[in-house]
């Protein structure tokens, strides 16, 4: 369909949804379904010969496991690249979408939100998935809906492209927190290398959407943007074969010998064990002595969600109102390029200086980006670059950090809770920041949007600066200043059940 509308300047707006269209669809949402159902493990009874009929596992050379963290770290890094750049994309989708359909900018702003708004139900959706049938499977069928939902490029209606980005949103929202989870329990004692994953993957999704459409969305318009992504979705399936089940998911399901397996693979001091930790509701995250850092997260989270999925995602249109001279996909691009080295170097300081620090150092690069837009003239193509070099720095460095942070921030009681609750915050900016930013810019220039927008990162930075935990240096279940009644940490390299 998309192929055949290139006499029309692949304009497929209003076009009529025939027999075959619908049957795909159908054989899209049946395929999901079964291969979730074949993904669902099956728990083995206790005792079962599973345990017996496996040999004890020998000592695993030390190359090979150097191989495996580094291979881990790697596809893992991928997959998040490929997570990043399904949201980012929408933002240079927005435009070509708005003139198709004939849209205000209000209205436009549903594409968006209903991707964004998938995001975080995605996250609550995929957790539950990842305790259910294990991280590996549900990164696996978080895949598949990535590849299902590239179909979205052929949906003749705006409302049926919203509902598509919605479903799109729920499988690029769960990856984060299953990546984070698998990392943490693979690869334990490691936050510099999450902290440096996170942020360059950040920046290289972004850096791929504003690729692929500074290259593919002049020859055949906004939709082929979805379509593109169809080869990485599809290489995320061969490279599934490489991402290994964790450990004390193994335990829980009684299959013993092969969560010793994967102990041994990844040089892990001790195996899972399947026993039940204490359990912790929700209102823990708000209780005596968490409350303040709860409420800063938080709020650092919501700050970030409204520059990254608000500001960021109508960047596109108000460069092009501005009339720079070079077009925004190709500034976006070369920012993001060389943001990266800025990023790189807040892995490092928020491990050898302070998380509390970086985090505060990172949030006043985004705040002062944002304002040095009243300052620069807009028409200049250099300054704007080095001024959105900045502003992308600052974004990827926040939530580089926010992650690690929360982590770092709750004992493992319910730390699994205050990661989700931080990762929920970050994304719900996608669910009022763009009617938000649709809305200013409806009688605001580019320069005052950044300038309001500025106001809530600077005072989410702030308060890290005055109230924020330190976590750099000691373990994550170690206590903080005023937590002298949390339990002691774990060795370094030991893995939590």
């Amino acid at each position: 369909m998309f192929a055949d509308s290139a006499s029309m300047d692949y304009r497929m707006a209003h076009m009529p949804v025939d027999a075959s269209m619908w049957l795909a669809m159908v054989a899209i949402v049946a395929g999901l379904v079964m291969a979730a159902g074949g993904l669902v493990p099956r728990r083995l009874p206790a005792g079962q010969a599973r345990e017996v009929l496996e040999p004890e596992p020998g000592p695993v050379p030390e190359a090979r496991r150097t191989l495996a963290r580094r291979r881990l770290v790697a596809v893992l890094s991928f997959a998040l690249v490929v997570d990043q750049m399904k949201p980012a994309t929408l933002a240079f989708m927005l435009p070509g979408a708005r003139a198709e359909y004939a849209l205000s900018a209000s209205e436009v702003a549903w594409l968006p939100m209903g991707g964004l708004t998938g995001t975080v139900a995605g996250s609550l959706l995929w957790g539950h998935l990842a305790d259910r049938i294990g991280r590996r499977a549900a990164v696996l069928l978080a895949a598949l809906l990535f590849v299902a939902t590239t179909v979205c490029g052929a949906m003749p209606s705006f409302e049926a492209s919203v509902f598509m980005c919605l479903l799109m949103g729920m499988s690029a929202g769960g990856m984060l927190p299953i990546v984070y989870a698998l990392m943490s329990e693979v690869l334990p004692g490691r936050s510099g290398v999450m902290v440096l994953q996170a942020g360059l993957t950040t920046v290289g999704g972004y850096l791929a959407a504003s690729g692929l459409a500074a290259v593919f969305e002049p020859i055949a318009g906004w939709r082929i943007l979805w379509f593109v992504q169809l080869p990485l979705a599809l290489a995320l399936l061969v490279l599934n074969r490489w991402i290994p089940e964790s450990p004390a998911f193994l335990a829980s399901r009684g299959r013993l010998a092969e969560a010793r397996r994967m102990s041994r693979l990844f040089g892990l001091n001790t195996t899972p064990r399947a026993e039940p930790g204490p359990r912790q509701g929700p209102g823990a995250l708000f209780g005596r002595g968490y409350l303040v850092q709860t409420l800063i997260i938080c709020g650092y989270g919501l700050a970030w969600g409204l520059i990254y999925w608000g500001f960021l995602t109508f960047l596109p249109s108000l460069l092009s109102k501005v009339g720079v001279g070079v077009k925004p996909p190709q500034i976006l691009f070369v920012a993001s390029l060389l943001s990266i080295p800025g990023t790189a170097v807040g892995a490092w300081l928020y491990s050898r200086w302070s998380s509390r620090k970086t985090m505060a150092l990172y949030g006043a690069i985004a705040s002062v980006s944002l304002l040095a837009l009243l300052l620069i003239p807009l028409h200049s193509a250099p300054a704007v670059v080095l001024v959105l070099m900045g502003l992308l720095t600052g974004t990827s460095g926040v939530v580089a950090v926010l992650g690690p942070y929360a982590a770092q921030t709750y004992p493992t009681a319910f730390r699994g809770m205050g990661s989700g609750l931080a990762a929920a915050c970050g994304k719900s900016g996608g669910m009022f920041g763009p009617p938000l930013i649709a809305w200013m810019t409806s009688f605001m220039s580019l320069s005052r949007v950044a300038a309001v927008v500025a106001v809530p990162m600077a005072l989410a930075t702030t308060a890290v600066a005055m109230r924020g935990k330190e976590t750099a240096g000691r373990a994550a279940d170690a206590p903080g200043p005023g937590h002298a009644g949390e339990r002691s940490a774990e060795p370094e390299g030991a893995a939590t059940p």
